[in-house]
């Protein structure tokens, strides 16, 4: 057998072998050991087995070929020294098969035997087995020590099995292991990475501990778990001691707590300490100090820091870059990424993906297609995140088209995350039904959607039986449970106008955050709930902490149920929050504009540093709405001299006063600057022009401004039939009434009204009853008192008195005061002075004050030489203080 061992001529493989173990002799002073002096040396060679250096980085033949020296020679069970270093080879090459099978031959394992196990299990993402094995360990009563339990606590950390955790620190606690760094911060980890905090910091706390890497474990840990404060508070702790001193793996966790708050102050402090402490130059601490000053938004000092450090990584470029985005220096992040290129550091799909978001805005579009071209160059389009990012840049500059082929030359479909971006593109771009076909695409793969895409879906979702299938969707799913998916469900339910299923899916949720009762109370708002709303936000105010988003929707409540009172409370209370109108100034605006105090919306307005289109869209609409048109104009003129974008509400706000006014010079010069903004295509600034065309009496304008509309909507095509109606065209009104029925647009109430009055005008008597009880039969509309007044018109202009009486006393509501006036109108026509008398009477009995009934009533009796009576009736008229109507008169 010693003839074998070593001998040049037997095995080429053992031969080099043999020399590898020369060689590693060599370097702690062993002589050379050749085929002949084998039994003269001082050192067996078999003995330079139980040295671990000299196993490290064979092969697995190698490793093999020791494993069957050890078995011939019989020190595989005699020498636990020689087995436990071939165990640790076998988990070294990732073999651990073949170190189980050693494992199971080794007939009397030690504590090391057991921990290599445990350990080698670790390194290769074996966890169960690690558990398996402790588990083993711990029935063999054998005695535990602490690399024991911080292996098998990395385990139940990697699987975030806590309840393990928690049995293998009872026993730690147990056998007085609990004040050993290694076991702590295992079970630290442990906790963190389960998201509790709390428990983390009370193993960190349970005994003094001076142990800098269990203060790190918590730092880090409280960063991974986004409670950045904690982090913070610990570290601030931690700086208190004097025998602990952070090092770079503690400032770059605090650093980055910082850079999520944008606490900017609080991360110059800790940089301080790095200076003083002499670790500026890691590089980790110099990239979170880099990404500090950029989260922040200060770029002077990040690029600073950024030339400071000595050797930059890919990390710091790309963090230089993403602050250059995430400020919208757009520009600036695009010469960042090109000098990085110069100095030769590769980019990867961090880098990428923030070069892309800062390319998502129509005007870098250009630059977007090239960095595209790069991202093909480099190779990087097959990876998801890169993949993602350009989906989602596309989709921001409404190019969905170029997101659409980068989603189909996407090689593996199985990534969820490509087609949620894609999803969500379509749901951003409103493009409904490609949505929706899209998701059924991913069940067809068997891919189940996640709550991304799903919330996407849920987003713009408007018909309730698709909304009901997700619903039960989410149910089979669980997804359900989940918060963003919840508040989904709420909104889709809102958008669909059945609010108390919104409210019976809310109150089912296990877990409700701001979000979730942000949507309800939106829901409410939005739908005519206003009050619920503000009920809602009550109890929410008791258990929740109020953020934008949760004023912003009371705001609206506000707006809708015009309670300047609780409004201004709100405003107050948004104050002493800290909130400033920039965050919230829209809803401000638009509540102090529907209440009617402008005079508070024009100083949220000039509290507002950046002023949108929206927030001169709703002053504007406000001063409209109170007859201020003078103002509001001057107001649309600042919007034009600032450079503000101009929209079709705003256009339609302005209109809508000029229509009242005799301004027509200002509408065609404003209905010459829709045509230069390409707007005359938009249905709420056509209906707008006709409105005021219509009242200034030109129905050819009208008419010409009707068909330039692209697709006429419900209010265009009622504008129309009613600006016929008013000038005597009743049969172009109708005409028009027939071609909207034909588009596939109902008609409501209020289109009625404008039918109705057409045939008034025309004396259709036949067409008018058709069209009224079409109303009721065909759409389900029940008349109101201008149907009703309208019919009554159409039947006394016709000279049907009677048959108008009849109409009326079979009405289904009360006949109004404006039904008897015009029924008294009409027998004043015809002479008709019976029924003119009763129609006076209930006119009088109804608004004893209304003098021209009295006088109607008067010159009636006078008309058919009742003198008596007419005095009587004016005598009346004095005793209640009818007042006669002011007789006209002139400087002529």
């Amino acid at each position: 057998m010693n003839g074998f061992i070593f001998h040049p001529l037997k095995n080429k493989t053992l031969s080099c072998l043999s020399r590898k173990f020369i060689s590693s002799a060599a370097l702690i002073e062993v002589p050379s050991i050749e085929y002949g002096e084998y039994h003269s040396s001082k050192l067996k060679p078999l003995d330079l087995f139980t040295i671990p250096t000299n196993l490290r980085g064979l092969t697995l033949q190698e490793t093999k070929l020791v494993h069957t020296i050890l078995l011939k020679t019989g020190e595989l069970i005699s020498n636990i020294v020689a087995s436990n270093n071939l165990l640790d080879c076998y988990s070294e090459i990732s073999r651990m098969n073949c170190a189980f099978q050693l494992f199971e031959e080794i007939p009397e394992p030690n504590l090391v035997t057991w921990n290599l196990m445990i350990l080698g299990c670790n390194k290769n993402s074996l966890f169960d087995d690690s558990w398996r094995v402790f588990c083993q360990l711990y029935r063999r009563r054998v005695c535990i020590d602490e690399f024991t339990y911080g292996s098998v606590l990395s385990a139940c950390s990697a699987l975030e099995r806590v309840a393990r955790g928690e049995q293998v620190y009872g026993l730690v606690m147990k056998n007085g292991f609990f004040s050993n760094g290694y076991v702590r911060a295992g079970m630290i980890d442990l906790f963190s990475r389960s998201r509790r905090m709390d428990d983390a910091l009370r193993v960190l706390h349970d005994v003094h501990c001076e142990n800098v890497v269990c203060w790190n474990a918590v730092v880090t840990g409280a960063v991974k778990n986004n409670e950045n404060w904690v982090a913070l508070e610990t570290f601030s702790r931690m700086c208190s001691h004097d025998s602990l001193i952070p090092n770079s793996f503690t400032f770059s966790s605090a650093l980055t707590a910082c850079a999520a708050l944008e606490e900017l102050n609080f991360g110059k402090s800790i940089q301080g300490r790095v200076i003083k402490s002499g670790a500026g130059a890691d590089v980790f601490v110099g990239t979170a100090t880099v990404d500090l000053y950029a989260k922040c938004g200060d770029m002077y000092d990040a690029m600073k820091q950024f030339k400071l450090m000595p050797v930059c990584n890919v990390v710091s470029w790309t963090a230089i870059i993403s602050g250059f985005a995430h400020k919208g220096d757009l520009f600036s992040a695009v010469l960042v990424l090109d000098e990085m290129r110069k100095t030769g550091v590769d980019m990867n799909h961090y880098t990428v993906s923030s070069v892309l978001a800062a390319c998502a805005i129509s005007a870098m579009f250009n630059e977007a297609t090239q960095i595209h071209c790069l991202i093909l160059k480099i190779g990087f389009c097959s990876n998801s995140v890169v993949k993602s990012s350009l989906i989602t840049m596309y989709s921001k500059v409404g190019a969905i088209n170029s997101s659409e082929v980068a989603f189909s030359e996407t090689h593996d479909l199985k990534q969820v995350g490509i087609w949620n971006n894609m999803i969500s593109a379509y749901a951003q771009n409103n493009v409904y039904e490609k949505a929706i076909i899209l998701c059924k695409g991913m069940l067809e793969l068997g891919i189940a959607p996640d709550q991304i895409s799903t919330s996407s879906i849920l987003s713009i979702i408007d018909s309730l039986t698709l909304g009901r299938q997700l619903h039960v969707y989410t149910l089979k799913s669980g997804l359900v449970s989940d918060v963003s998916v919840g508040s989904s469900i709420l909104t889709m339910y809102s958008k669909c106008g059945e609010l108390e299923e919104s409210l019976k899916s809310f109150e089912q949720l296990e877990t409700k955050d701001n979000i979730t009762w942000t949507s309800m109370i939106a829901g409410f708002a939005e739908h005519g709930c206003a009050d619920k709303a503000v009920h809602m936000f009550k109890d929410m105010f008791k258990e929740y902490t109020i953020d934008e988003m949760s004023l912003t929707a009371v705001l609206m409540a506000c707006s809708a149920l015009k309670s300047i009172k609780l409004g201004r409370e709100i405003h107050g209370y948004s104050f002493r929050c800290g909130f400033d109108e920039q965050s919230i100034g829209r809803a401000l605006l638009n509540m102090y504009s529907k209440c009617g105090d402008l005079n508070s919306a024009k100083i949220v307005f000039h509290m507002i540093l950046f002023k949108d289109q929206v927030s001169f869209s709703t002053l504007i609409s406000g001063f409209c709405q109170r007859g201020l048109i003078q103002v509001a104009l001057e107001l649309f003129h600042d919007m034009l001299l600032f450079g503000t974008s101009i929209d079709e509400f705003t256009i339609s706000s302005i209109l809508g006063a000029l229509a009242s006014l005799n301004k027509s010079a200002i509408g065609i010069q404003l209905h010459a600057h829709v045509i230069k903004l390409g707007l005359e295509s938009e249905s709420s600034v056509g209906s707008s022009l006709i409105m005021m065309y219509s009242k200034h009496g030109s129905i050819g304008d009208c008419d010409k401004v009707f068909k330039q509309i692209k697709n006429p909507d419900l209010v265009s095509w009622t504008t129309m039939i009613a600006s016929y109606a008013q000038h005597g065209k009743g049969s172009e009104a109708l005409e028009v009434y027939n071609l909207m029925k034909k588009s596939g647009i109902e008609p409501d109430s209020i289109t009625f009204v404008g039918v109705l009055s057409a045939c008034c005008h025309t004396g259709l008597v036949e067409e008018g009853y058709f069209h009224f009880n079409s109303m009721i039969k065909d759409y389900g509309i029940e008349p109101g008192h201008k149907h009703y007044t309208c019919m009554v018109d159409l039947l006394g202009r016709a000279g049907r008195l009677e048959e108008a009486e009849r109409f009326i006393m079979n009405m289904h509501i009360e006949p109004d005061i404006l039904i008897w006036e015009t029924l008294l109108a009409c027998c004043k026509v015809h002479g008709n002075h019976e029924l003119g008398k009763l129609a006076a009477e209930k006119i009088m009995s109804s608004q004893p004050s209304d003098a021209g009934a009295y006088i109607s009533l008067s010159n009636i009796c006078a008309d058919v030489g009742e003198w008596d009576r007419v005095l009587k009736i004016r005598g009346s008229m004095k005793e209640i203080g009818a007042k006669k109507k002011e007789p006209g008169w002139s400087f002529v």
